[in-house]
């Protein structure tokens, strides 16, 4: 189940209340400012700093 546009428009990161993005392939939300990435699991996003991963990549253009 796809994250509803509006929701996007209003989720943050916990840790920072910078925007947040789908992944590319749509398993978590990423927050380019500091690079935590959040699950998605069963098409509820895990918004829980402790259950993040920070990804070592660039942000996305």
């Amino acid at each position: 189940m796809p994250i509803p546009p509006e929701l996007l428009k209003i989720l943050v990161c916990p840790e920072d209340r910078a925007p947040v993005r789908l992944t590319p392939g749509g398993e978590g939300l990423r927050c380019d400012h500091c690079r935590r990435v959040y699950p998605i699991r069963d098409g509820i996003p895990v918004m829980l700093v402790e259950e993040a991963t920070v990804d070592s990549s660039p942000p996305a253009q």
